[in-house]
């Protein structure tokens, strides 16, 4: 009898997924959750104008998506102030993940990151065989100067940083961010990801040439935007490693209705401000209900409000625990000390209606 002659490396990871999606959850207590506020969705969905040209994509579906992404990398650049020789497009900030690292990290290799930062970019890592050093947060923040320094001591590849942060809802300025660029060490790429900076404070984002080669910059549409499940994401970079994408990427990734909504969702901006606008009343409305039940929200750029319970991890996890007996799926930071904490989904009326309800029954249970 034979087996798969897996690579060393293949072979001592573990076969384990970064996040279990709430579908996974659903089928083990054998129900549909009623509020589903932990995956940082936007509930609010889509501009009507992209789900009306996805569906009128779906006449053409038996043809493959343009593999050069051409009209949506164009229309990207026009609203960037950039060529589209400085954007590339992929299945998501988690798929542009995966092939930034397929090019740049072999085994050994050094990357540094945050300690309870975005787990799909670990997971990458781990699977071509780079060594992740990680830093503490620094009051509930990730900390560029202690990212700066241990990229430093590593001789560092990569530093990745999300601004804003998940899973904190944290944020630094756009200042803050050009400085530990210009502190990078030499021959090391920022990784900044930028999947909630549509929700941010003006102010947030990176102000940098199209052209400078230290830094790529993700963006997506599953966020503000609304489109997690079409899985629409983009990089603005220096040509150079823009185009190094197309050594790696998967060409026919990106299927021509994602494309076309994509098109359509980027040209209403004012769907976009509406959202935005439903966002900022659900941080609201999210801190309030913590507020009113003894618990601390967390300020947050991102369509998300972290919650410190005032207690240790077992607290929080028993939080999750409780909130997904009564049928309301949130999530918990993994790493401590955040991982005192709880996060919640901006949600619909009737979804933090369901919190409002659940919190304090929850809190009595957990703590009982």
């Amino acid at each position: 009898m034979t087996f798969p002659r897996y690579t060393p490396l293949a072979a001592s990871l573990p076969a384990t997924v970064p996040f279990v999606g709430p579908e996974t959850q659903e089928r083990a207590r054998g129900m549909p959750f009623r509020a589903r506020i932990g995956a940082n969705e936007n509930v609010f969905g889509p501009s009507p104008r992209a789900i009306d040209a996805m569906r009128a994509a779906m006449d053409g579906i038996w043809m493959y998506g343009d593999p050069e992404n051409h009209d949506l990398r164009r229309a990207l650049a026009e609203f960037h102030g950039v060529s589209p020789d400085h954007v590339t497009v992929g299945e998501g900030i988690d798929g542009l993940l995966g092939y930034l690292v397929r090019l740049l990290i072999g085994p050994g290799d050094a990357v540094v990151t945050s300690d309870g930062a975005y787990p799909t970019f670990n997971f990458h890592v781990a699977g071509y065989g780079g060594v992740l050093h990680k830093v503490p947060y620094r009051d509930d923040r990730e900390d560029p100067q202690a990212l700066l320094d241990m990229a430093a001591q590593t001789g560092a590849k990569l530093v990745y940083l999300a601004n804003p942060d998940n899973p904190m809802g944290s944020w630094h300025s756009g200042a803050v961010i050009r400085d530990l660029l210009d502190h990078l060490p030499e021959g090391c790429l920022l990784v900044l990801d930028e999947a909630y900076a549509e929700c941010a404070p003006a102010g947030t984002a990176l102000s940098v040439a199209a052209d400078d080669p230290r830094v790529i910059r993700m963006r997506t549409f599953s966020k503000a935007y609304g489109m997690a499940g079409a899985r629409v994401g983009y990089a603005l970079a220096a040509p150079e490693l823009a185009a190094a994408f197309n050594k790696v990427r998967n060409h026919f990734a990106m299927n021509r209705a994602a494309q076309a909504g994509a098109l359509a969702a980027l040209a209403d901006q004012d769907w976009l401000a509406h959202v935005l606008g439903e966002i900022a009343a659900a941080r609201d409305r999210i801190a309030a209900i913590a507020t009113e039940n003894g618990l601390r929200p967390l300020p947050s750029a991102t369509n998300f409000v972290t919650i410190d319970c005032g207690g240790g991890a077992e607290l929080a996890k028993a939080l999750v625990g409780e909130f997904a007996a009564m049928g309301i799926f949130i999530r918990m930071p993994f790493a401590a000390p955040q991982n005192r904490c709880i996060r919640v989904s901006c949600g619909r009326a009737p979804d933090l209606d369901a919190l409002a309800e659940a919190l304090p029954k929850a809190l009595a249970a957990a703590r009982g």
